[in-house]
Formats: structure tokens, sequence, C-alpha cells
């Protein structure tokens, strides 16, 4: 497959062919992208889909939070959503809050709490950024991001606007049935007016020290590996951490893989791990906890990518 994005001269960002892509992500491994696409603005982003044969593979890399990129690495072209204007939070009206889809979801977070928004703090226990977010539902404390969102823009494959609303998402747990061809641009959520903000800023540095507290955060890890089964709410729901503990698997290693001592819904790059450790360990973790429990853990964490040749 080629394809040439040279010949492009009112694009203003950036392009990278054969870039390694694990400095992106959190568990800092993986291959290289056939291109990698860091546009500045939505309109960068349009020019460059539009110029692009639908036949290639379009792939959409955020902060590489809740993501392996496989040692194949990903063929076709990657497109990074970061940057200052990726980034951007604003208020909109009484209630709202428009937050770009690169804005980091502590970032979101805190700029609701300068507003006085409530109910979106919790937002400060997700890792990652917000357009992420939105295909897995993500969530945390007792809420998930179908609770705040309103509305969600973003482009087709053949660079075409549009718009979602949240009944046209299809919210479940820890799942979407938002279209994959369609590249999430802005969020549009919702919160409750007359918030304290210092309060609201308490909550969140709430939220900080209890990450720190009972997750890996200082280690090369993705967060969560697997969704609980039990969607929140459920009477005697289980908990993945607790039925992979009792499968014996806190501190399970494969390669430079490793289940976290801390939490062991986490896994963790001890240093010299490549992607199909990480992706091996998990799927140990998995069969282990069938075998036990007879719960087959689902992936909460993205894989993406092809596998190394060989």
């Amino acid at each position: 497959m080629t394809f040439d994005l040279s010949a492009l001269p009112e694009f203003r960002g950036k392009m990278m062919k054969n870039a390694a892509l694990a400095p992106y992500t959190w568990f800092r491994v993986g291959g290289t992208a056939d291109m990698l696409v860091l546009p500045a603005d939505i309109e960068d982003l349009q020019t460059v889909l539009k110029a692009l044969p639908t036949e290639v593979p379009v792939t959409v890399l955020g902060v590489g939070s809740n993501t392996i990129v496989r040692d194949g690495g990903i063929e076709g072209v990657v497109i990074r959503l970061m940057g200052k204007y990726w980034g951007d939070i604003r208020r909109e009206g009484d209630r709202s809050l428009t937050a770009r889809a690169g804005a980091l979801d502590l970032s979101v977070a805190k700029a609701a709490a300068r507003e006085g928004l409530s109910g979106l703090s919790f937002l400060s226990g997700i890792p990652g950024s917000i357009g992420g977010a939105v295909r897995t539902n993500a969530g945390c404390y007792g809420h998930e991001l179908s609770d705040v969102v309103t509305a969600v823009d973003g482009v087709t494959r053949t660079g075409d606007l549009v718009r979602l609303s949240r009944d046209e998402i299809g919210f479940s747990y820890r799942h979407t049935d938002f279209p994959s061809d369609i590249i999430v641009t802005e969020l549009h959520l919702r919160g409750e007016t007359g918030g304290d903000p210092e309060i609201l800023a308490e909550e969140i540095a709430a939220h900080q020290k209890r990450r720190a507290e009972t997750q890996p955060i200082k280690d090369k890890t993705g967060g969560s590996t697997f969704a609980n089964p039990d969607p929140p709410g459920t009477s005697d729901a289980r908990s993945s951490w607790k039925l992979i503990d009792a499968a014996g698997c806190r501190g399970l290693k494969v390669g430079g893989a490793m289940v976290s001592e801390k939490h062991c819904n986490f896994l963790i790059n001890t240093g010299d791990a490549t992607a199909a450790d990480i992706e091996a360990l998990g799927e140990l973790v998995r069969a282990r906890v069938l075998d036990h429990s007879g719960v087959d853990l689902r992936w909460e964490i993205r894989r993406i990518g092809r596998l190394q040749a060989g």
C-alpha cells in the first residue's frame, strides 16, 4: 500500500514516516507507524482525511494511556490529536463545558472546578484524554462519561464534520456504539452550577491522592486492564482485581511484563517488556481467572497494530 501526503501545501501540522510509537504510549512499547500525522487543528485534520485514499487505514492515538501498540507497528496513518489547540477547554452557556479531544481528563475536571460546575470531578480519576474516553464510556468512582456528555463532534473518514447526540452514541458499561470511522474531535459536557471551586478542587485532590495510594501510577502501565464483570450498581458486583488476585496472579510475570503487586488489574512494563509480553500476560491472566472462577474477563485496554513477524 502506497500513499503520499507530501503534496499538501495547506497542511500546517507535522508528518513523520516510519515513526516510533513507543514514546507516545504509557507502556513505552510498540512498533512504528507507517505515517504519523499531527494535525494543527480541525481544518488540518480534514485536509489529511480528504487527501487519503479510502483504502488507507487510519488509527487515532491520544496520549496512549489505555493502549497497547503491538510490536509490528501500525499500518497506514496514525493520527495524534495533541497540543494546545486540541487541548482547548471552554465554558459554553450556563451549565456546559466543551473540551477538544486532546484535553486530558484531569484538565477537564480542573476546568469544571474553576467554573464552579460540579459533577465532573470524577474525570480526574481517569487516565488519558477526553477523546479516548468516548469509545469505552470511561468512568470511575461510580460515574461514567455517559453521565455528563450531551453530544460529541467528529470528522468522518472522508473529512466531513458530524455531531452525535448522547442518545445516538449508544452508551453502555465500558462500551459505546460510536462509529469506528468517525474521529472524535470535541465533547460537550454538562455539569451542575453553583459548585464551590475550592470544594471541587479538594475533591479532585482527594481523587488524585487515592489514585497515588492504590494504583501504580509511577510505573509504565496503561490503566485498568480489564473491565469489571458487572456494571456499577449491580448487586454483589464482582471486581476484576479481586478475581485476578483470587486466581493467584498478583506479581505474575511474562518476560518484562508483570501484574502489579499494588493493584492487580494493572499490568506493568518493568523495563524491558515488549508489547507481546504485555498482551501475553493479559491473556494468561484471563485464562487463569476463567479457570478459577468461570469469569471471562474483557479487555478494557485497546490493543492495536500488527503482531511482530516471526
